[in-house]
């Protein structure tokens, strides 16, 4: 069918919007997978012998309470049966009464002492998320958001320079902010230049998202980072380095979807 790379449509069914995120879900795992080959190119692990059939089936059924919480996760927020914030609750329930009373792997004792590694570790992120919000406070009192649109309309006769232009400083802003104070502070601005350039609102939502999504592995803020170096007992030093590759990785396929915006627009265009 043919479609429009730029054209703005009004009416995108939910259909169009899941198959919209199929592909580039499709290649960032085959990117990961590439980038998870070359950092195992300078790691010597031992090579394991090959478990028979009976032994991956046996482990494939242990794990099966484990995956099946993402599965109660997105089935739970589709359906409307919770929040993504009630989310959060209930995969930490379900967590915890795998944990206790199916692998029994924890004691009710042991209890106490994670709920307090627990908050430790959300300390961590509140301090971050404080952090951001000052930053958010000053950008908004600094009228940025309109400097912004007054630098980004000349662009808009050539829509994907303007793309491009957008998705580099939302890669500078998510080094600073999170992604809640990114979305709420700059969305509101930069749709309407999106849109105005004949930008596909679908298209530019997803490049949004996973624009604000590669600024949580950027430091020096970095909220993930922080939240893997507390749960793992790392240096943030540490964190940083390990995940560069996969970083670098993202910000080649965000590349690619500025260069070749029909990789999330065809699936859309077919449902239409």
């Amino acid at each position: 069918m043919p479609f429009v790379i730029y054209g703005v449509t009004t009416n995108t069914s939910i259909s169009a919007l899941f198959l919209s995120g199929i592909v580039p879900g499709l290649i960032m795992g085959v990117g990961l997978v590439i980038a998870w080959k070359l950092v195992l190119r300078r790691i010597e692990l031992p090579a394991g012998e090959p478990q028979p059939m009976k032994e991956r089936l046996r482990a494939t059924g242990k794990a099966f309470w484990a995956l099946l919480m993402p599965l109660i996760i997105i089935g739970g927020m589709k359906t409307g049966v919770f929040t993504p914030t009630e989310a959060a609750v209930v995969a930490a329930f379900y967590a915890l009464v795998v944990a206790l009373f199916i692998h029994r792997e924890m004691r009710i004792a042991e209890i106490g002492p994670v709920l307090v590694r627990a908050a430790k570790t959300t300390a961590i992120v509140m301090f971050l998320c404080a952090g951001a919000q000052v930053a958010s406070y000053m950008i908004t009192l600094a009228d940025l958001p309109a400097t912004l649109t007054g630098w980004l309309g000349p662009l808009v006769e050539n829509p994907r320079l303007l793309m491009a232009v957008m998705m580099v400083v939302l890669v500078l802003i998510g080094t600073a902010l999170d992604l809640t104070p990114t979305i709420l502070i700059f969305a509101p601005v930069m749709l309407p230049i999106a849109v105005k350039a004949g930008i596909d609102p679908v298209y530019f939502g997803l490049m949004f998202v996973l624009n604000g999504a590669i600024g949580l592995i950027t430091p020096p803020v970095g909220t993930v980072l922080n939240v893997v170096a507390g749960v793992g007992r790392l240096s943030l030093h540490q964190v940083i380095r390990g995940v560069n590759p996969f970083l670098i990785t993202y910000i080649l396929i965000l590349a690619l979807f500025v260069v070749f915006p029909q990789i999330v627009i065809a699936p859309v265009a077919w449902m239409r």
